[in-house]
């Protein structure tokens, strides 16, 4: 229920960031009509069946996306309390995830990554890695010390994304990728870490690779057409949040076995 309605909010914070809107005013309300929405029909997921996905006053259809994020919204947080029951890593993963989460349909709406996005999630990454240093340990030395692994994180994220976009524009003869993936790359680095951002780049790449070279082949897309990277660097971290230790180690006991 709580991730249903942050999922919500979510919503509005993907629609009003790229238009420049405030995210507290207007209140909610038809795009259409401009009608605003009463507090029954505001219900995550059931508002919008309650109103058979149109608006009560004008009829406008609501598209069937707003619900499907709030009830994903909703599964993210239940799978990451299942996985870290009550902890630190609980909250601070339900702010990450709901980052991504905007990032990602920003990304597939307009083909930018916002910095007022990336950055101030960098910066609550690394206030994350401070906290969870202290609160393990009591120690200011143990906050310092995860603070500054979140920093090389995300100074790691930043180059190799740099790199990949030199290499693969160079090979491609055109921009291979937008500044903000490299930016997003380094959000993930200050709150993963150096072993987390470089599975979620390898897992990012991998997956980028499978869809875009399927959607060329069944000629969805050509070849010069471009394609949002944010979605998948941000679903390589979610598989890094739920499975990187276990992926980790399975990589090191196949290549590194004396380790």
């Amino acid at each position: 229920m709580l991730g249903a309605a942050v999922g919500s909010f979510l919503n509005v914070v993907i629609y009003r960031i790229p238009e420049g809107l405030s995210l507290l005013y207007p209140p909610s309300r038809c795009p259409r009509c401009h009608t605003p929405l009463k507090p029954y029909d505001n219900v995550p997921v059931f508002g919008w069946l309650w109103l058979r996905g149109r608006c009560r006053y004008c009829k406008a259809p609501i598209a069937a996306r707003y619900p499907l994020i709030e009830a994903f919204t909703g599964g993210l947080f239940l799978a990451t309390f299942w996985l870290f029951g009550f902890s630190g890593f609980t909250l601070g993963y339900w702010l990450l995830l709901s980052w991504l989460v905007v990032l990602t349909f920003i990304d597939f709406d307009t083909l930018t990554l916002p910095n007022s996005l990336t950055q101030s999630g960098l910066v609550v990454g690394l206030i994350f890695q401070a906290a969870m240093g202290y609160s393990e340990t009591g120690s200011v030395a143990a906050a310092v010390h995860r603070l500054m692994g979140g920093v090389i994180g995300a100074v790691v994220g930043v180059w190799l994304f740099d790199l990949i976009t030199l290499f693969a524009s160079a090979a491609l003869g055109q921009t291979a990728m937008g500044g903000g993936d490299a930016k997003l790359a380094a959000m993930l680095g200050a709150w993963l870490g150096w072993p987390g951002v470089l599975l979620s780049g390898f897992l990012a790449c991998l997956s980028g690779a499978v869809v875009g070279g399927s959607a060329i082949a069944l000629r969805l897309i050509s070849r010069r057409q471009p394609m949002p990277f944010g979605p998948f660097l941000a679903l390589g971290a979610v598989i890094a949040i739920f499975w990187g230790d276990v992926l980790i180690g399975a990589y090191l006991r196949v290549f590194f076995p004396s380790l």
